[in-house]
């Protein structure tokens, strides 16, 4: 038997440390930590969302709100990429709650979803809604009281590394202290405009009526899945389904958000970051096995919908140790 062959049975025949090793392994978006600081700290940043709360004691905290005074009852919002410093006076703990920028943003988009038609839109309403990137929010003794159970419970979670496991837990405690801070948080206003470019962008459709599909519609949605690669036309796909070309739009945007063409679209961008992910084949090369012959406008359709180049896209696999 090989070291291979020898391991692979190792791991099936103890399913808990499988376990443990596939949890120790997979990267949380919540992470939570209390810790106790007796000297001053940074200037550090943060590449995510971060939320301290202050536990006990006091300090002076730096950023650009300036320098502000910090104790008991308060907690300091810091977006992605902002600089901060603390200067504890004598000693100060703190919980902090770390946040991935998309996770957060997934939310944000969700929250919001009746003026943002797709996630590509919620990065730029996100800085204009939230303008002060570095903020105090006075929560007062008892609000921030009634945060604790749920921030040691994140940070015992996060302890034990069973984010996988524990990952709804997580979410709804994420979604309680969130709850809590929420009025507190500034916002800047912005006129709530729906932005009608979604029909048309290759990106996860938003829109869906939760309601019966029109059978036409998934006949569609079945043949588009079935050849990727097939240089579908608006009009070949409605004789195939025996409606008109516009009332096959109109019912394919009611069922799934999108157009037939942007669908498509989209199915192809998924299928290129598969391939890119799996496979050592060249951009153009994937770019002509998902039905683009033209190298540019895989890479364009690519960024629109992933937010990077496919070279950059493959450029960040994880890397899997030789066996």
């Amino acid at each position: 038997m090989s070291g291979s062959d020898k391991s692979q049975q190792e791991c099936a025949a103890t399913p808990e440390a499988a376990r443990h090793s596939c949890d120790a392994h997979w990267r949380s978006p919540l992470v939570a930590q209390t810790l106790a600081v007796h000297r001053p700290v940074g200037p550090v940043v943060y590449d995510c969302l971060n939320i301290l709360f202050i536990r006990s004691g006091s300090a002076i905290m730096f950023s650009e709100f300036g320098r502000q005074p910090v104790s008991v009852g308060d907690a300091i919002l810091l977006g992605p990429n902002v600089l901060f410093s603390c200067e504890p006076e004598c000693q100060v703990s703190v919980t902090s709650i770390r946040v991935d920028t998309d996770f957060a943003l997934d939310q944000f988009f969700w929250q919001h979803s009746a003026v943002l038609h797709d996630r590509l839109d919620a990065p730029g309403f996100a800085e204009k809604i939230y303008s002060e990137p570095a903020q105090i929010l006075r929560l007062g003794r008892d609000r921030a009281g009634m945060v604790v159970p749920w921030i040691d419970e994140m940070v015992a979670l996060s302890v034990e590394r069973r984010f996988r496991e524990r990952f709804n837990r997580l979410q709804a405690l994420w979604f309680a202290v969130m709850d809590v801070l929420g009025p507190f948080i500034r916002v800047s206003p912005a006129r709530l405009t729906p932005l009608q470019r979604a029909r048309a962008r290759p990106v996860l459709p938003r829109s869906r009526r939760l309601a019966p599909l029109r059978p036409e519609a998934l006949l569609a949605r079945e043949a588009l899945h079935e050849n990727v690669a097939y240089r579908w036309t608006l009009h070949e796909l409605s004789e195939r389904v025996r409606l008109s070309p516009q009332q096959l739009t109109r019912v394919f945007v009611d069922a799934f958000g999108k157009t037939p063409i942007a669908y498509l679209t989209m199915l192809r961008v998924q299928e290129m970051a598969r391939l890119l992910r799996e496979s050592d084949l060249s951009v153009a090369a994937v770019g002509r096995c998902v039905g683009w012959s033209s190298r540019s406008r895989a890479t364009e359709a690519f960024i629109e919908h992933v937010g990077l180049s496919p070279s950059r896209y493959r450029s960040m696999r994880p890397v899997v140790a030789d066996r």
